[in-house]
């Protein structure tokens, strides 16, 4: 597929929407239009639930042609379609060629063009969090989209070595040949959960990106006792913003960061995609800090 590249901002009105499952209590709508009208945009940003609207994830070709035709300027794809997109595309930016995965479509002169910030996105909160945390050892829960997006977000970090530990032995495996077919060999490992015991006793750092502490799946990933002060957390869930394994590790004294800056800077990232603006990521920062905290508030 052809190279691709960011509109430069030509019209101050723009329709775009969110394609996945169960998504009602996305914040995407909130931290774009809220951005967009600090901006003095016209910027509707509209969910499109495969659930509600009663189709599976294979259908996500024709929803995407449906927005097209109805004149949406773009779309962020999440679970479960981040894949299945992509065959329904005209073109995909480099990093969403290497990932193998979509999170953002940007309709251009009748094209559908796929992109993910997922990746930029986690790198420029991890950069901005943990700035100094030491990268040999890595060890990352999760081998889904977000995993596979954290992942190779890390690895362009410079972690030395990422170990992906999921249940699905197959899933964690599969990524880690990814990772290694991009990154140089030797660079990824695959493990099961009855690993992590000696894993992060010689980990630098965690990398969660399982649903595990999110409000629908509460609790911990992993015994609380494997955690040790010398460990840094990342974490992808935003809702709540401290999840009890960020909580649980602070109370360690280990360095930590939460997901919301994931979800800011993929979303900041979208928005220059759609819109060719750039976004001011320091008041989506405290928005979705007071998106998060309503939304917690009000469970």
């Amino acid at each position: 597929m052809p190279q691709v590249s960011t509109p430069a901002p030509t019209r101050d009105s723009y329709l775009v929407g969110l394609i996945g499952s169960g998504i009602g209590p996305s914040l995407s709508p909130a931290l774009h239009e809220r951005e967009a009208d600090r901006q003095g945009l016209r910027y509707l940003y509209r969910l499109i639930d495969i659930d509600r609207v009663g189709v599976g994830p294979e259908a996500v070709g024709d929803l995407v042609r449906a927005a097209r035709d109805l004149g949406f300027d773009g779309l962020n794809i999440t679970h479960p379609c981040k894949q299945l997109v992509i065959e329904h595309l005209d073109a995909l930016a480099p990093g969403a060629a290497a990932l193998g995965a979509v999170n953002t479509v940007v309709f251009e002169d009748g094209r559908a063009v796929g992109h993910n910030t997922d990746v930029t996105g986690f790198a420029a909160s991890f950069a901005r969090g943990l700035p100094d945390v030491p990268l040999e050892r890595v060890v990352q829960l999760g081998a889904g989209g977000a995993g596979a997006a954290v992942a190779h977000a890390m690895l362009t970090l410079g972690a030395e070595h990422v170990t992906v530990v999921d249940a699905m032995a197959d899933r964690a495996a599969d990524l880690a040949t990814a990772l290694d077919r991009h990154f140089g060999a030797g660079r990824a490992a695959a493990a099961t959960p009855d690993a992590l015991p000696a894993l992060l006793g010689r980990a630098d750092g965690v990398v969660h990106a399982t649903p595990t502490g999110m409000a629908a799946h509460p609790g911990l990933p992993f015994a609380a006792e494997l955690l040790h002060p010398g460990l840094w957390i990342a974490e992808v869930v935003y809702r709540p913003l401290e999840t009890e394994l960020l909580r649980t590790a602070r109370a360690l004294g280990c360095a930590t960061l939460d997901g919301g800056g994931m979800a800011v800077f993929q979303a900041a990232d979208a928005f220059r995609l759609f819109t060719g603006r750039e976004a001011d990521t320091t008041r989506m920062l405290a928005d979705i800090a007071e998106l998060a905290g309503v939304a917690g508030a009000a469970r």
